[in-house]
C-alpha cells in the first residue's frame, strides 16, 4: 500500500460519523408540559401566552462523498424521548432523496445512504423527520427539518477548457514577454482543504518558454528567438491540485506557439551581376527581364522597391516593381539601335519599404546589383528621312511632272538597296505614280483642285533582299489653285418687269460664283454683251450688279419675254469670263409693283375667273359626260328579268323526287312523262321561265314510233329545239331519259302513271321468281288494302 492510499484512508476514517456522535446531537426533554422559557407575552384577548419547548431536536448530519463500502453508509440516528422502546412509535423521513437515496428504520430511527454520493452533483440535502404513533398514526412530535452536508474529497483533477491552445509572439522578443494565459478549473470544494488549489508547471517547451505557477501565464524564456531559424513551438502545461503536493490530481494541455515575423532581415540579391539581352527592334515599353532580391521576412516586411541609381543606360531603360511577385521588371524607355550602341550597364537597388527602427543596428535594409544589357542586331526595315512628307503642286502641271521625292535607307550595316511603291488603296484613281528606285513621285493623270484639293498617299519602302520588312510613310499632296474656271450666276433668276415700269427702275439684283479660290479673294465685273435699248447693267463693285430699265412702259401683247446677255469676268490671271442670259418676262402688276399675271392669254378670260377655276369646271363637265355614257351602255346591255325568281327556276333548280313509288306529280314547267314515254306526247305548252317577245303558235311534232331508237329520239328533240323560235336565247340543259320500248317487263317506273288515272296490276311480279316476292307483296298488298277500303 502506497503512502498516498494510506493518507486517503486516514482522511476517510477521520470524517466517518459514529453512532454515539450522532446521538449526542439530541437533547431530550423529559416533560411535555408547558414550561416558562424566558418570559411571557399577552395575546389579543389579554391572556398570557407561554412558549412550548420542542420534545426532540438535532444538529446537522455530515456524510463523506464517494463511499466505497459494500453496505449502506450509516448517516445518523433519530430518537424521540417519547420512544419507550416498545415499538409503538414510527419514524417517517421526507424531503430530498427520502426513500431512494436516504432510508430510515421505522423502529430505531437509523438513517442510511443507499448509494455513493458525489458532492459535485449536490453539496447538501434538506430532509424532514417526524415520529408518529403506530396505532393512531398521530404525530407525537412536531415535524422537524435537518440538513445532511456532503464532505468533499479530492476526487476531481484540474481540467482545461481547451485541449489545444494557439498563440503567437513576435520574434526577437525580450525575455519575459507574455505569450498567453491558460486557466484550469477543479470541481472540488475550494473552501475545504487544498483539493481545488491549482499549481501550473511546464512539462515541454523549455528552455524557450516558462509559466507562472499561480496564474498560468506563459512567457518567453530566451532572448532573440529568430523566426527564420524556427517558427513553431509546442508547449505542454500541467495543472495540479493539492497545491502541487504529492498525491494531487493533475491535467495537461498543449499550447502551439508561433513566432510572428518582424523586419529584421534586409533584402539580398542572389547575384552581384545580371546579364540580359534584347533585340534592337523591341518597341518602347517592352519588358527585357526581371531582377529579384530575396528577403527572409514575410508579408509587408519583405516588400521591396526597385530603382535604377546609376549606369550609362538610365535614360534608355526603366524598372517597375511588381507587387505580387516582388520582382523588378526592366523595360525599354527609348528606341534601341544596335549600330549606335550595343551594351548598357545599370546599377539597380532594392530597398525594404517598411523598416522597423528597433532593428536599425542590424545594418542597412537595402542591396544593389549590376545589370548588363546587350543589344542584339536584327534585320530592320527601311527608315524614311522624315516621319511624313508634304508636297504642293499647281493643278495645271503637265502629266509626268515630279511633285516630290521621298528618301529611305537601310539602318543595318549591310545597307541593302531600297524599293519604293505606292499603296493603291490610298490612290484608287491612280493619279500619281512613284519611281521604285529613287522614290520620285510624279503625276499620271491631270489634277483638278476643284474636284479634290488634297491627296493623302502612303508610300511603302522595302529592302530588295528582304521584301517582307516594309515601312510606310504618309505623303500629303496639296493641289494649288489656278484660275481656270469662269464665274457664273450664283442662282437661277426668275426676273420680270411690270408693264407700267418706268425708266431707271430696279428689276433684279444678280451675283456670281467662281470655283477658283484666288489668294486675294473673289472679284467679279458685270457688263452687257451689247447695248440694249430696254435694260442696262449697273455694277455695284461688291460682286453684285443691278438690272435697270431704260424706258417707260412694256406691253405683253407686243413682247412677252426679253433675253438679256450679261458678261461676268473675274480679276485673276489669266482673266476668265462667261456670258449668262437673263430671261425677263413682262407681267401685269398692281400699283405697288406686285406681279399679278405674266401670260398674254389671261386677258381673254372673263373677269373674276382664274385659270384654276376654269380647269376645275372643265373637269367636272368631262366627269358628268363619262357617267352618262356609262349609264347608257349599261342600260343597253342589261338582261331581261325572268318571271321566276324563286327556287323554281328550271335553269338553276334541281327537282328532287324522294318518293319510292306510287307516282310523283309533274311540274308545271314541263311534263317528265312525255320524255319518258314518247307515245304519250301532249300538245306543246308555253315556257314559263321567260317572257316571249312574240307569241308563236305551238307546233305539234310527230310522235316517235314505238321502235324509235334512243339516238334518233334525242336527235329529233334536238332539232325541234333548234328550230323552235320560242326557245330561250341562252344555253339550256335538256335531259332526255327515254328508256326505249324493248323491255319485256316494260317500265317499272311510276312516271307513266301520270298519264292515266287507272290502277296498276302487279300480279305479274309473282311470276318473276322468289327475288320479286317482297316487291309483289308490297304492291299487291297495297291494292288489296285499297280494294277492301
Amino acid at each position: 500500500m502506497t503512502i498516498q492510499q494510506v493518507l486517503l484512508l486516514l482522511l476517510l476514517w477521520m470524517w466517518l460519523p459514529h453512532p454515539c456522535h450522532t446521538e449526542m446531537l439530541f437533547r431530550r426533554t423529559p416533560d411535555l408540559r408547558p414550561k416558562s422559557f424566558g418570559g411571557r407575552a399577552l395575546g389579543n384577548d389579554g391572556k398570557a401566552i407561554h412558549r412550548q419547548k420542542r420534545g426532540w431536536m438535532w444538529n446537522q448530519f455530515f456524510l463523506l462523498e464517494e463511499y466505497t463500502g459494500s453496505d449502506y453508509q450509516y448517516v445518523g440516528k433519530l430518537h424521540s424521548d417519547q420512544d419507550k422502546g416498545d415499538g409503538s412509535l414510527k419514524y417517517i423521513l421526507s424531503g430530498d432523496g427520502a426513500g431512494t437515496l436516504f432510508i430510515i428504520d421505522e423502529k430505531t430511527g437509523d438513517i442510511h445512504a443507499t448509494r455513493r454520493i458525489d458532492r459535485e452533483e449536490k453539496a447538501f440535502y434538506t430532509l424532514r423527520a417526524q415520529a408518529i404513533n403506530r396505532r393512531t398514526l398521530r404525530p407525537v412530535e412536531p415535524e422537524s427539518e435537518f440538513v445532511i452536508k456532503i464532505h468533499d474529497i479530492n476526487d476531481n483533477e484540474p481540467t482545461f477548457p481547451e485541449e489545444i491552445y494557439t498563440a503567437s509572439v513576435p520574434e526577437m522578443s525580450v525575455v519575459g514577454t507574455s505569450v498567453v494565459q491558460v486557466t484550469a478549473t477543479d470541481a472540488d470544494d475550494p473552501s475545504y482543504g487544498n483539493s481545488a488549489r491549482i499549481i501550473y508547471s511546464i512539462l515541454q517547451g523549455q528552455p524557450y518558454f516558462s509559466v507562472e505557477p499561480e496564474t498560468g501565464i506563459i512567457r518567453t524564456a530566451l532572448p532573440n528567438m529568430n523566426r527564420e531559424n524556427r517558427e513553431q513551438y509546442q508547449v505542454v502545461i500541467q495543472a495540479k491540485d493539492m497545491g502541487g503536493q504529492m498525491g494531487g490530481l493533475s491535467g495537461t494541455t498543449t499550447v502551439n506557439i508561433t513566432l510572428t515575423d518582424v523586419n529584421d532581415n534586409p533584402p539580398r540579391f542572389p547575384q552581384s551581376t545580371i546579364h540580359l539581352r534584347i533585340p534592337e527592334s523591341s518597341p518602347v515599353g517592352t519588358a527585357i527581364g526581371s531582377v529579384k532580391a530575396t528577403d527572409a521576412d514575410t508579408g509587408k516586411n519583405a516588400e521591396v522597391e526597385y530603382r535604377i541609381i546609376d549606369g550609362d543606360g538610365t535614360d534608355m531603360f526603366d524598372i517597375v516593381t511588381q507587387k505580387d511577385t516582388q520582382e523588378g521588371i526592366i523595360t525599354v524607355r527609348k528606341p534601341l539601335d544596335y549600330e549606335t550602341r550595343r551594351l548598357y550597364t545599370l546599377k539597380v537597388e532594392a530597398e525594404n519599404t517598411h523598416v522597423d527602427p528597433r532593428f536599425y543596428y542590424l545594418g542597412p535594409f537595402k542591396d544593389t546589383t549590376i545589370v548588363k544589357i546587350s543589344v542584339e542586331d536584327v534585320d530592320e526595315p527601311p527608315v524614311f528621312s522624315r516621319s511624313s512628307y508634304l508636297f504642293e503642286v499647281h493643278e495645271d502641271i503637265e502629266l509626268g511632272t515630279i511633285i516630290g521625292t521621298v528618301m529611305a535607307r537601310d539602318p543595318d550595316s549591310a545597307s541593302s538597296p531600297i524599293r519604293f511603291s505606292l499603296d493603291r488603296h490610298t490612290d484608287l484613281d491612280r493619279i500619281f505614280n512613284i519611281h521604285s528606285g529613287n522614290g520620285s513621285i510624279y503625276t499620271s493623270k491631270p489634277l483638278d483642285r476643284e474636284i479634290s484639293q488634297w491627296h493623302n498617299l502612303s508610300v511603302i519602302a522595302a529592302e530588295i533582299n528582304n521584301p517582307k520588312d516594309t515601312t510606310r510613310v504618309p505623303v500629303y499632296v496639296r493641289i494649288l489653285d489656278v484660275n481656270d474656271n469662269a464665274p457664273q450666276f450664283a442662282v437661277f433668276y426668275d426676273t420680270f418687269v411690270c408693264e407700267n415700269a418706268r425708266a431707271g427702275q430696279l428689276i433684279q439684283t444678280i451675283s456670281a460664283v467662281d470655283k477658283d479660290d484666288p489668294l486675294g479673294g473673289q472679284k467679279f465685273f458685270f457688263s452687257l454683251a451689247a447695248v440694249n435699248p430696254n435694260f442696262t447693267v449697273q455694277d455695284n463693285e461688291d460682286n453684285t450688279a443691278r438690272i435697270l430699265t431704260r424706258r417707260n412702259g412694256f406691253s405683253r401683247h407686243e413682247i412677252s419675254t426679253y433675253l438679256l446677255p450679261v458678261v461676268i469676268s473675274d480679276n485673276d490671271y489669266p482673266i476668265q469670263s462667261s456670258t449668262g442670259t437673263l430671261t425677263i418676262r413682262v407681267c401685269a402688276c398692281d400699283s405697288r409693283g406686285n406681279m399679278q399675271s405674266c401670260s398674254a392669254e389671261a386677258l381673254l378670260l372673263p373677269a373674276g375667273l382664274s385659270t384654276g377655276a376654269l380647269v376645275a369646271i372643265l373637269l367636272c363637265i368631262i366627269i358628268l359626260l363619262v357617267i352618262v355614257v356609262l349609264f347608257a351602255a349599261l342600260k343597253r346591255q342589261r338582261k331581261k328579268e325572268p318571271l321566276i325568281l324563286s327556287k323554281e327556276d328550271i335553269r338553276d333548280n334541281i327537282v328532287s323526287y324522294n318518293d319510292e313509288g306510287g307516282g310523283e306529280e309533274d311540274t308545271q314547267a314541263f311534263d317528265i312523262g312525255t320524255l319518258r314515254n314518247p307515245a304519250a306526247i301532249e300538245d306543246k305548252k308555253l315556257r314559263r321561265d321567260i317572257i316571249p317577245e312574240t307569241l308563236f303558235v305551238p307546233r305539234r311534232t310527230p310522235s316517235a314510233p314505238d321502235n324509235t331508237d334512243v339516238r334518233d329520239f334525242i336527235n329529233q328533240r334536238l332539232k325541234e329545239h333548234d328550230t323552235d323560235p320560242s326557245a330561250p336565247p341562252y344555253d339550256s340543259l335538256a335531259t332526255y331519259a327515254y328508256e326505249g320500248n324493248d323491255s319485256i317487263a316494260e317500265s317499272l317506273s311510276s312516271l307513266e302513271s301520270g298519264t292515266t288515272e287507272g290502277d296498276q296490276n302487279y300480279d305479274y311480279l309473282r311470276e318473276w321468281g322468289p327475288r320479286f316476292n317482297k316487291l309483289a307483296e308490297m304492291y299487291g298488298g297495297g291494292e288489296s288494302d285499297k280494294d277492301t277500303s
